[in-house]
């Protein structure tokens, strides 16, 4: 099966959220699916971040992960879930945020803060640590359909879903259906 990266895997409105977004089906064991578990895919995703991701001005071109530094990436990714995921169902902890802050750490200590184009891992590192000090936490929000961490930029905080086009539209025609289907048996 081939993949490729569109608008709608970017909707978590900040890179650190994409990157946590790349495992679809977190908690389905069996549906689960790690999008970056293909080296090839995960090589993809820095130049579709670098069209595509909300934060894509504040980081410029992003070069993809090198080899040797994917499992502190991986880690990075994980912890930033973590903590975020946490933090928005209201059981943030110490511990969660030092997770975050050691995996954006080594990451960043491997790269010299001038490299251009940046490299993937820095970026998110830096775009987890923008959302750790987020002044507004109550526009952290998970996706009622799918799961996947967003960042509701809207004016009156009121987004319900990821994508609108994706999970609100999934969401409407699952209810639409429903009220087909009670009117047919009543």
């Amino acid at each position: 099966m081939t993949f490729s990266w569109t608008p709608h895997r970017f909707s978590g409105g900040a890179l650190a959220l994409d990157v946590a977004n790349s495992v679809v089906l977190r908690f389905d064991a069996g549906k689960r699916i790690d999008r970056y578990a293909d080296p090839v895919v995960l090589d993809t995703f820095a130049a579709a971040a670098t069209r595509y991701c909300a934060d894509r001005d504040l980081f410029g071109p992003l070069e993809p992960v090198v080899p040797q530094d994917r499992t502190a990436f991986l880690n990075l990714r994980e912890a930033a879930d973590r903590h975020f995921r946490a933090e928005v169902l209201g059981h943030s902890s110490s511990e969660h945020l030092a997770d975050l802050l050691d995996a954006a750490s080594t990451v960043i200590r491997r790269h010299p803060i001038s490299a251009t184009p940046t490299p993937l891992d820095v970026a998110t590192a830096r775009s987890a640590l923008m959302l750790a000090t987020l002044s507004e936490p109550e526009r952290l929000k998970i996706c009622p359909n799918c799961q996947w961490l967003f960042l509701d930029r809207s004016r009156n905080r009121s987004r319900t879903w990821c994508d609108m086009t994706v999970c609100g539209n999934r969401a409407k025609a699952s209810r639409h259906y429903q009220r087909q289907k009670k009117e047919l048996t009543q």
